[in-house]
């Protein structure tokens, strides 16, 4: 009868098993990597013109003598910097569109995984790699050149393989 007592204590009210606190933890941080995913889409489509206006400036400050090397390095080659900021005002109504749809599918994968549901998994990894092929169609491959690109892919691998390995958690399909 014991044992019964604490099977029962396991589940809530819904019958429903609780949240790992693993998963607990990634999809409040991905909420919040959400919430920041848009504001910098949004913040890029309103900022563009003004970006792609102030190209020459930049560059003149990213070959200044007085720019520290290290800087350089985490920015990257200014030519590259100068076709991303080119192709994004060229094409930023397409990119925040389908940025607004990767958030989209992420924020609605975090809430099927809280959920306890597999296909939330599905939805989070699409609307991670969006983002990605969005880029590489829209702006082109040295759109992933520079130590910052660098950190962004790395972060989002491996938010992707903890969900992965969360997903024994997701027991509803």
């Amino acid at each position: 009868m014991n044992q019964d007592n604490t099977n029962n204590t396991l589940y809530n009210e819904h019958n429903k098993p609780p949240l790992s606190s693993g998963l607990n933890v990634l999809t409040i941080l991905s909420f919040i990597g959400c919430a920041i995913q848009l504001i910098s889409s949004v913040w890029g489509f309103i900022n563009a013109k003004k970006s792609y206006d102030s190209i020459d400036k930049l560059t003149e400050q990213m070959n200044s003598v007085n720019m520290p090397g290290w800087t350089k390095v985490l920015i990257g080659d200014p030519e590259n910097i100068v076709k991303v900021l080119t192709k994004s005002y060229e094409n930023k109504i397409p990119i925040f569109v389908l940025s607004l749809i990767a958030v989209g599918f992420c924020f609605y994968g975090v809430l099927q995984m809280r959920n306890l549901k597999k296909q939330g998994f599905r939805f989070y990894t699409i609307g991670q790699l969006l983002p990605f092929l969005t880029q590489g169609l829209f702006i082109g491959a040295f759109a992933f050149l520079g130590f910052t690109m660098y950190f962004v892919i790395a972060l989002t691998l491996l938010f992707i393989i903890l969900y992965a390995l969360q997903r024994k958690y997701l027991i509803y399909t």
